[in-house]
């Protein structure tokens, strides 16, 4: 008989995810049972630990519904949206100053140019240099 060595690693088993029906069904099961091996079958069957049944009473007690059905995860900040609005905005901004100190600039120059423009056509006219040929 020959045994198979697949080096390959299996499929990571996926975390299960009740629902707050399934939670709810499986507390009113587990609290109608009458005796600890009946609870036990409950818990065999639905492949939990009393753990489970423990947390979801505190949240069913403490917030309903609404408790049961908590996310993983971080919670997202109510001031991240603004945050992400207010960088964006910076950003155009900064990107608006930019070119128009461009602007401010160039016409800067443009002046400069026009005046010595307007200098040279002030100044009395110089007689025009002859070259010998």
């Amino acid at each position: 008989m020959s045994t198979s060595t697949n080096s390959w690693p299996q499929a990571r088993p996926t975390r299960r995810r009740f629902t707050v029906d399934d939670k709810l069904r499986i507390l009113a099961e587990y609290e109608a049972a009458a005796t600890p091996e009946a609870r036990g079958a409950v818990l065999r069957r639905e492949g939990i630990y009393s753990s489970h049944i423990s947390v979801w009473r505190q949240k069913r007690d403490g917030g309903g519904k609404a408790a049961l059905d908590g996310k993983r995860g971080p919670k997202p900040k109510p001031q991240g949206a603004e945050l992400g609005r207010l960088r964006r905005e910076n950003q155009r901004l900064l990107k608006r100053n930019a070119q128009l100190e461009k602007i401010v600039e160039v016409q800067g120059k443009m002046q400069a140019l026009l005046q010595e423009l307007g200098s040279k056509e002030a100044a009395p006219p110089s007689e025009p240099s002859r070259r010998k040929r």
